[in-house]
């Protein structure tokens, strides 16, 4: 038996290629004292990657040439060195993109399958949900009868969003990408609409569905989508800024007019608060949130759902996709 895992090969400029990365067939490692051997059972494939692979200054350090794509897992305790942790146990780690790895005992977390389904730990109640009920939360405020809007509405983060802030009472508009998204974040996730941002008419269409304006935007897209919801905020209206995954591929401006000075109007004459945020800014949350969302789940008020890919060796084009908004929720990688 071996290894497989994919390596960054090469750093990308622009779009992500696959000669880019490197699928390699390694040796097993064997654990030390206080170690585990897990395989992987499901890894995690998330926008903010595509920023690791730069190599330049960032909230976290970009993966080296030749080291293993990094990214959150669920796997499988194969081995273990450790008195706190058992061969099967079923932990959270950080092994990349690989089938196996070593960790640190004290640094997995055991997960209970009994509780929800393990993927659920990438997901709805994981990294991404909690960036979506701490970004709205914290930053967004959301008040009972406000207009909140929700980029990437169907994707991982924006789903939650939107249907934590229908449980507080707001009218949600979600933009997402196609019809069939459309009619999911409506008909399956109970956002009151949602539109499609390859319209031409998007600005039209987004005025339409907002006649009180917009309240609370969470930025999850940039590019097109912001540009249509610029005109629409209401004074004092709050901006959590999660991604922009419309230019993660960039290499340079966009050839247009400078559209700062319009922004920075905006943002004085209508009080605007924009806020970025990194979900490890509220990891103090987690406990709130692992009950709260949990509770919304069992009570049907929170659904979810994953796109999953069978095999490290689809990895790569996965990733590429959800970078196209091709994934249709939560992006797994089952080995």
């Amino acid at each position: 038996m071996s290894n497989h895992r994919i390596v960054l090969a090469s750093r990308p400029k622009g779009e992500p290629l696959a000669e880019n990365f490197r699928l390699e067939e390694v040796a097993i490692p064997v654990p030390g004292d206080g170690e585990v051997l897990a395989k992987t059972i499901f890894l995690s494939l998330d926008p903010y990657m595509r920023g690791r692979m730069n190599d330049g200054p960032s909230y976290a350090p970009p993966v080296q040439i030749d080291a293993v794509m990094g990214a959150r897992t669920v796997s499988e305790v194969v081995a273990s060195n450790s008195p706190d942790v058992a061969v099967g146990d079923i932990v959270l780690c950080d092994a990349g993109w690989q089938e196996y790895t070593v960790a640190d005992a004290k640094k997995v977390q055991k997960l209970d399958p009994s509780v929800a389904p393990v993927s659920t730990s990438l997901g709805v109640l994981g990294m991404p949900g909690l960036t979506a009920y701490t970004g709205l939360l914290n930053i967004g405020q959301p008040k009972e009868g406000e207009t909140v809007v929700v980029a990437a509405a169907a994707g991982a983060v924006g789903a939650i969003v939107g249907q934590i802030a229908k449980i507080k009472g707001c009218c949600v508009v979600g933009i997402a990408g196609g019809p069939e998204k459309c009619e999911y974040v409506v008909k399956e996730l109970g956002f009151d609409a949602c539109l499609d941002h390859k319209s031409a008419t998007l600005a039209e269409d987004l005025k339409a569905a907002c006649p009180k304006g917009i309240d609370v935007y969470f930025e999850n897209v940039g590019g097109k989508v912001f540009e249509a919801v610029l005109p629409l905020f209401n004074p004092f209206a709050r901006i959590p800024v999660c991604g922009q995954i419309a230019n993660y591929n960039a290499s340079e401006l966009p050839p247009q007019p400078d559209r700062t000075p319009i922004l920075l109007a905006a943002i004085l004459t209508k009080r605007l608060t924009f806020r970025g945020f990194i979900v490890s800014d509220y990891w103090s949350q987690y406990g709130d949130f692992q009950r709260e969302v949990s509770g919304w789940i069992r009570d049907g008020r929170v659904k979810y759902r994953e796109d999953v890919v069978e095999g490290i060796g689809n990895t790569v084009a996965a990733f590429q996709g959800l970078l196209k908004g091709k994934n249709f929720g939560k992006l797994l990688v089952k080995m």
